[in-house]
């Protein structure tokens, strides 16, 4: 298994030999006897390049998994420090705002670990894709994962200047009738996710009219910029454009409830030193961030 990932991730059987410091013809002869075994090909072989077929490409994200669980149990047993690659999967504004800052620390403190920074919002599967550790915002409901509460996100009211000036701005949400929304799609529900603030009497939830909606963060942001409405975000994502004066923000009274936010692992990570000490150091990272 060890061989076959370093020919797929070095797309050559004579690297892949000399990295693990065998004869090339040995490495040949291992993987031949490996697709005899499963009944299958597992490499496509040119004279220049090697690169897996789709059978092979699966059978080496099962064998990443493997090979990571062995590790760490030798590691946990070892009392050795953490080390490997790690895999990590978080959205990307969240990770350029927290995490890339501070990584140089984190990468000092473990030398031995090396990351693979996914970005996106989608649910990933995160062990049919190999995945160690997922970082999300919202209500949790990744089920049969093992979930580490992170500190909340406090989330703001805003809108353009132009679109201030057009409508006015709000002294209470009784002053919302007539105001535009810029509809937000919920990837998980498909519907438009209302405005939700905070009063003395609990959370209330007010959906507006909008003439356009997209299911994309960034995307409903840029709107707000052009003048479309009222949107409700993360604060660190409006920082810039309230510094700039391009966004204002609104009832700054009533601000929506905090974004949960919480990372995930599978439950054959739990004891992987790698994911123990990346969660703890995300954590340290947004406990004393500028949230």
């Amino acid at each position: 298994m060890r061989l076959l990932v370093r020919v797929i991730e070095r797309g050559s059987f004579t690297a892949a030999a000399s990295d693990l410091k065998i004869p090339r013809s040995t490495a040949t002869d291992v993987i031949r006897r490996l697709e005899k075994d499963l009944a299958t090909r597992l490499l496509e072989r040119t004279t220049r390049h090697v690169a897996p077929t789709p059978d092979g490409e699966a059978y080496y994200r099962r064998c990443l998994s493997i090979l990571a669980d062995v590790e760490d149990a030798e590691g946990a047993l070892r009392g050795h420090e953490p080390a490997g690659l790690l895999r990590v999967d978080a959205h990307g504004t969240l990770t350029r705002t927290y995490l890339l800052p501070h990584l140089p620390e984190f990468l000092s403190r473990y030398p031995r670990i090396s990351l693979q920074l996914g970005q996106g919002d989608r649910l990933v599967d995160l062990v049919r894709e190999g995945v160690d550790c997922v970082i999300r915002a919202g209500e949790p409901n990744e089920s049969g994962m093992i979930m580490r509460k992170l500190p909340p996100i406090p989330e703001m009211t805003c809108a353009s200047a132009d679109y201030l000036r057009e409508y006015g701005m709000p002294g209470s949400l009784e002053d919302l009738d007539g105001h535009q929304m810029v509809g937000f799609v919920s990837s998980r529900s498909g519907s438009i996710m209302p405005l939700e603030f905070q009063t003395p009497k609990g959370v209330r939830e007010v959906t507006l009219p909008g003439k356009i909606m997209a299911n994309d963060a960034e995307t409903v942001h840029h709107l707000a910029r052009m003048g479309y409405g009222l949107v409700q975000a993360p604060r660190y994502r409006f920082r810039d454009d309230l510094e700039a004066g391009r966004l204002i923000e609104v009832l700054p009274d009533f601000p929506p409830p905090p974004l949960p936010l919480a990372a995930f692992y599978p439950q054959s990570r739990q004891l992987s030193p790698r994911v123990r000490v990346f969660v703890d150091w995300a954590a340290e990272v947004f406990r004393t961030a500028d949230l």
